[in-house]
């Protein structure tokens, strides 16, 4: 659902910044100039980063402020064409079959470019995101294709070159204006260069711990000066630890909601245990703070709060 009218596309960097932010998505200058740049030049933007850094939340914050539908394809293995692009409703058309029969209806070809005809055809993401939309060119989300196996990735470059699809018994849909592509990927496995060389790539990394600390402001309202700043220290801390899955910006937020939603004021060393499995999600992780390595981190945490005053 559209919740906004129609924008045209941001004219500067900072005009890029400025859309971002009405969104509370507080990127940094980097980002905001491959994203002005894809806009600009028409480009798909393939944005690459560890789980939870915001990568599909700029997709999210595209069509939210540019008024744009969004749309879409989440990617796993075995994601197929029918599940990506299109398929036959079957059961109806077995049915429309049967009742053109039933009715005396003996012609075949007549039969079947009836069956074949578009209010038989189920349109998946890339499909839909070629058709025209009275709000402009939609935001197609192409999530985690890392998930997906090669084949799929082949046979996206194919439509990303040309934004058209081929559907043998109705023929050729091309768009008429491209749709805003992003794509991620966690990095789980590396993305072929061919389709890379078709985007503008961005590493979406963790924040530095100010803007982490401005984006939590911003996305939990309420949370206190000194809560949120032993939140900020407390997470960055970890990310120089040895954990197999560091927490991103997403468990960043959870974990300061949780805690405002406990009534805390500031962190204490049980209250950081109890609600560990917010912020990790992963046993060997949390285990690995066991111990005396929570009160460790966060007299450390606080100590550079009070050098910082």
């Amino acid at each position: 659902m559209i919740k906004n009218s129609t924008k045209m596309a941001p004219e500067s960097i900072d005009a890029t910044l400025k859309l971002l932010a009405e969104a509370n998505y507080l990127a940094d200058r980097s980002l905001a100039t491959v994203l002005f740049l894809a806009l600009k030049m028409g480009r798909p933007i393939f944005l690459e980063g560890e789980a939870g850094v915001g990568k599909t939340e700029i997709a999210k914050v595209l069509s939210s402020t540019l008024g744009r539908r969004l749309i879409r394809l989440q990617c796993y293995e075995g994601l197929d064409v029918s599940s990506a692009v299109y398929e036959w409703n079957y059961a109806a058309q077995m049915i429309a079959i049967r009742a053109a029969e039933a009715g005396g209806e003996h012609d075949s070809a007549r039969i079947q470019d009836d069956v074949f005809s578009e209010r038989f055809l189920i349109k998946r993401p890339l499909l839909q995101a070629l058709e025209p939309d009275p709000a402009g060119a939609p935001v197609l989300l192409v999530d985690e294709l890392d998930r997906s196996d090669e084949a799929f990735e082949a046979f996206l470059l194919e439509i990303l070159a040309d934004f058209q699809v081929t559907i043998p018994e109705l023929g050729t849909v091309k768009a008429g204006h491209p749709p805003i592509v992003v794509i991620t990927s966690n990095r789980t496995r590396e993305i072929h260069d061919a389709l890379k060389r078709r985007c503008l790539y961005h590493w979406v990394g963790y924040p530095s711990a100010t803007r982490e600390l401005d984006i939590v402001r911003a996305k939990v309202p309420g949370i206190g000066k000194k809560l949120s700043e032993q939140v900020v220290g407390f997470v960055q801390a970890l990310r120089k630890q040895d954990l197999f899955k560091s927490p991103g910006v997403a468990e960043t937020l959870d974990w300061a909601t949780a805690l405002s939603e406990l009534d805390a004021i500031a962190l204490d060393p049980a209250q950081v245990s109890d609600t560990l499995g917010v912020l990790l999600k992963y046993q060997d992780d949390i285990a690995r703070l066991e111990g005396g390595k929570v009160k460790e981190l966060l007299d450390q945490v606080q100590a550079e709060l009070r050098a910082a005053e």
